[in-house]
């Protein structure tokens, strides 16, 4: 119940999309020897004040 939910706008979520396929082209030509994520956890980014989840799992 307490759950805040925020509006990302559509441009916003363009510009996510945009960034995400950029870094999948570029780990594919340079692939990374260090992924820097010992653990196996999903890395979480923030774009603007947006948490942008990045693996398979979101964290709760």
């Amino acid at each position: 119940m307490g759950e805040v939910i925020q509006f990302i706008p559509k441009a916003e979520r363009e510009r996510i999309r945009l960034i995400r396929e950029a870094r999948a082209i570029y780990d594919s030509v340079f692939p990374p020897s260090d992924s820097g994520n010992e653990q196996g956890l999903p890395m979480v980014l923030s774009v603007n004040g947006a948490k942008v989840h990045q693996g398979s799992e979101v964290p709760s």
